[in-house]
């Protein structure tokens, strides 16, 4: 073989080599599919201010809401002597509005759905007078709850998930006990919480795909800010009426007004 067909092949696989190294990178490399990572782990736009408004509403409770029934606790003597009254938490009516009303956007613009949350501070649920405090939560999914244990008594936290990735708590927690905090991975609506050990104690955590969320207070108030121009299905859910939809278009700088009514009429 000559000196000049040797040179020859030297310089073919010079180019090979080089062509080899400058092979685009696949879609997959270059454009991971969104869709194949965690929601709370992927990246949002940031949202620009000139273009958010608000929801503003109230939930009501048409007709005569049932009587909160009074719990017996002497079962344990320190929640009978420390608790005072106990009752029953799964009508809260006050003037005809709703308590404990979980408020989340079903549906809406992507910049909203795909919005992340910019605070890392778990959302507390404690235990005070051998009940939950709040008795409904939301967080958003990726988010942590913190338990507490405010009581002189042992408490037993018990989640009942739906969700297989929000998986199920079962833990004991002694008097003043320190906090136990627990992430939720997935969206889920109305997860309740027992305690083992006092079987009237229950609550409920909701997991939301998007930062945008509320429940409602005592007057039956709720408040969404922060939220992308466009229009959205609007969800409410209660944990024994289930839930209701509405529609509302958001502008930039106002506060759009949206209402639900509840009621056990037929």
């Amino acid at each position: 073989m000559g000196i000049k067909q040797i040179f020859g092949y030297f310089m073919a696989a010079i180019v090979l080599t080089g062509l080899a190294g400058c092979k685009p990178k696949t879609t997959s490399q270059t454009h991971p599919d969104i869709n194949s990572q965690p929601a709370h782990t992927r990246r949002s736009i940031p949202l620009d201010p000139a273009t958010l408004g608000s929801v503003s509403g109230t939930v009501h409770f048409a007709g005569k809401p049932p009587e909160r029934i009074r719990i017996d606790m002497s079962q344990d003597p320190a929640c009978s002597m420390t608790g005072g009254e106990n009752l029953a938490e799964q009508y809260v009516v006050h003037d005809g509005k709703l308590a404990n009303v979980y408020i989340y956007v079903k549906s809406g613009p992507a910049a909203a759905m795909s919005a992340s949350d910019n605070s890392t501070a778990p959302v507390v649920l404690d235990q005070v007078g051998c009940r939950y405090v709040p008795h409904v939560i939301a967080v958003m999914q990726g988010g942590s709850v913190e338990f507490r244990n405010s009581d002189d008594t042992m408490h037993n936290i018990h989640t009942m998930p739906t969700v297989s990735a929000n998986k199920e708590i079962d833990v004991s927690q002694g008097p003043k006990g320190a906090p136990q905090i627990r992430q939720f991975l997935q969206p889920e609506v109305m997860m309740p919480v027992r305690c083992n050990n006092h079987p009237w104690m229950n609550a409920f955590i909701n997991v939301s795909a998007t930062p945008f969320f509320a429940v409602t207070d005592a007057n039956g108030r709720f408040e969404i800010n922060g939220l992308p121009a466009g229009t959205y299905t609007l969800a409410a859910v209660h944990e024994k009426m289930g839930e209701q939809t509405v529609t509302v278009t958001v502008k930039p700088h106002e506060t759009e007004p949206a209402s639900f009514t509840y009621s056990l009429q037929k």
